[in-house]
């Protein structure tokens, strides 16, 4: 019989380094086996970042790229916790994201999708969690977009997440997905998250925080450690 060790909880919910499906991992998947960082580096701390980092608009991605009008799309609101292991909130807590806009594009110069760009939509936010490791982001729901992995393959709508915590073993970079999504089942992506473990990488829909004429808004909590830790994106 296996036991069951707080490390082992946290590897659990994880995608496999190597899933043929998703083909950028058959080139970047170890090929060694890997390394257990020592328990001493774990609780190296990670930068500290204060408020004199941020812009006023960082939280508000329908507004830190304005140019001449409002970016097109459906705006929405997403908010949640950032917790430990043992659900503490983490406050100070960096969160950044990035995604593509409401056509399914990137700003990015490898981008190949050709649906058209948004001059008003940069795609990218950034904020500190609150004392009670709270965070809150107004943004506009992505696309879909195809991405040439197989026939047929598109991305279902999703949000990247990169979480850096307050020491090096809670550091994370994962996408957040949207309820109901009928591309679930064809995502090689969101197909290599563990069964058991794909719930923890989709928001909840919540009619409490969407605001009246304004925003539909979704809680995702992003855990950093332990049985129910947030998967990484692969």
């Amino acid at each position: 019989m296996e036991l069951s060790s707080p490390q082992s909880d946290a590897l659990s919910t994880h995608p496999a380094h190597l899933s043929p499906g998703y083909k950028s991992t058959i080139l970047r998947s170890p090929t060694r086996p890997l390394l257990l960082v020592p328990e001493q580096m774990k609780n190296l701390r990670m930068p500290v970042f204060g408020e004199s980092c941020l812009g006023p608009f960082d939280n508000d991605l329908t507004k830190n790229a304005r140019r001449n009008g409002e970016p097109i799309g459906e705006r929405i609101k997403i908010a949640g916790q950032v917790l430990d292991a043992s659900g503490r909130p983490l406050p100070n807590v960096l969160v950044e994201i990035w995604q593509a806009n409401a056509a399914g594009r990137y700003i990015h110069k490898a981008e190949i999708h050709d649906a058209p760009l948004d001059p008003n939509f940069l795609g990218a936010g950034r904020l500190l969690t609150d004392a009670e490791g709270r965070y809150s982001f107004y943004t506009i729901k992505p696309g879909a977009y195809p991405w040439g992995n197989h026939y047929n393959a598109w991305r279902p709508n999703h949000i990247h997440f990169s979480v850096i915590g307050h020491h090096l073993d809670q550091r994370l970079v994962t996408q957040m997905y949207f309820p109901g999504d009928p591309l679930f089942a064809y995502d090689p992506i969101f197909q290599s998250v563990p069964r058991h473990a794909r719930e923890l990488l989709i928001a909840r829909f919540s009619m409490d925080w969407t605001e009246p004429e304004f925003a539909l808004a979704y809680e995702f909590n992003i855990v950093l450690n332990g049985r129910n830790q947030t998967p990484f994106e692969s």
